[in-house]
């Protein structure tokens, strides 16, 4: 049920009335219309099918909190809708876990190091490193779950500053690990799968125990994969779960959680007196790749203001097919979560939710 809430601050409400008349064109029923429910529209045969499930989605929905406390929700923040890419920035997250646990002992650590047999051996793969993983210029090659990394090859986004120059899935010669940069969900799922074999516990279960569980987020969030990704770990039948919905499956979760997720980040580690990630780890995320500075690890950044052009330099974002959004806005102690807005009004509703918590 949606959750109504008188707002004083005329300005925040024009905002997310502003939000509720832009809402994405998706249909809200993938049954009905299925033509943007994790498969992209240029994938090529073979691999524009789905291998997991979607579903359902509500209304435009947010949550907007500022100085540690929720200020206002509006549509339902609570329903748990896919969020789709946000789900990479989560896998950032759990990679600062496992530095924080010893189980990695450098970011700039060939993965291969730690995993073997899992697609990073031989002359190309066998150079790849956690961070590169993480600031997608690794130029992993191979096949993740039967998909390989040529479908997403010269994929363009919305919010890369200049745009590769090939058509999407067209194969192309591949860099030396770490000069290209290039957004690819085959090699984030790859870089899903190394984590699960790094801490030998299925990433939802990590996630709920190291994250979700600590911030008090609800018990009702989901993160599924497909039914080709289930392994035998430890004698034990695992399944390795998306870094997004492409192809289906992903992570479903309401906003209000997303927005703790959020309050997380932005107090750097931080909880309730308790450090649950470490803040360099947090800064680190932060930090711009060099050869591609609007990106963290598995964030988006507004270093030169390209991503968010009416947003501070500080400010920084998870993103999400189909419009959904978690900004920190660090100059304003904010965090905020909208989900399906069109995402070319995003800067529009952001700035407006930015001038009206000065």
């Amino acid at each position: 049920m949606s959750r109504d809430i008188e707002i004083q601050n005329t300005s925040l409400s024009n905002a997310i009335s502003f939000a509720q008349h832009h809402e994405v064109a998706w249909s809200r029923d993938p049954a009905a219309d299925g033509s943007n429910w994790g498969i992209h529209k240029n994938d090529r045969p073979p691999w524009n099918k789905l291998l997991g499930p979607v579903h359902s989605r509500g209304p435009v929905s947010g949550v907007i909190r500022q100085g540690g406390r929720e200020l206002v929700s509006w549509g339902e923040p609570d329903r748990c809708d896919l969020t789709f890419s946000v789900a990479k920035t989560y896998l950032a997250l759990l990679t600062g876990v496992a530095l924080d646990r010893g189980l990695i002992g450098d970011i700039h650590e060939p993965v291969v190091d730690r995993i073997k047999h899992i697609g990073f051996e031989g002359s190309h793969n066998a150079s790849v490193t956690w961070a590169q993983m993480l600031q997608q210029t690794s130029e992993w090659q191979g096949q993740c779950w039967g998909i390989p990394d040529q479908v997403d090859h010269f994929r363009k986004l919305q919010f890369q500053p200049v745009p590769p120059a090939g058509e999407k899935g067209e194969l192309r010669k591949l860099q030396k690990p770490g000069t290209y940069w290039e957004y690819n969900d085959v090699r984030i799922n790859q870089l899903s799968l190394a984590l699960l074999h790094l801490f030998g516990q299925a990433l939802p279960e990590v996630f709920r125990e190291a994250i979700a569980g600590p911030i008090g987020a609800s018990a009702d969030w989901r993160w599924v994969g497909y039914e080709s990704s289930w392994i035998t770990l430890n004698g034990k039948r695992v399944q390795s779960v998306p870094g997004g919905t492409h192809w289906g499956g992903g992570l479903s979760i309401g906003a209000r959680d997303q927005a703790l997720i959020g309050q997380l980040m932005l107090n750097r580690g931080q909880w309730a007196g308790k450090q649950l990630l470490s803040a360099h780890w947090i800064d680190a995320m932060r930090t711009p790749c060099p050869i591609a500075p609007w990106y963290g690890y598995l964030i988006w950044l507004n270093k030169d203001r390209t991503v968010f052009p009416s947003l501070p330099a500080s400010a920084y974002a998870a993103f999400g097919a189909g419009g959904s959004i978690t900004c920190v806005l660090p100059e304003q102690d904010a965090v905020v979560v909208v989900r399906w807005l069109d995402s070319e009004h995003s800067d529009n509703f952001l700035a407006m939710a930015f001038n009206a918590l000065k």
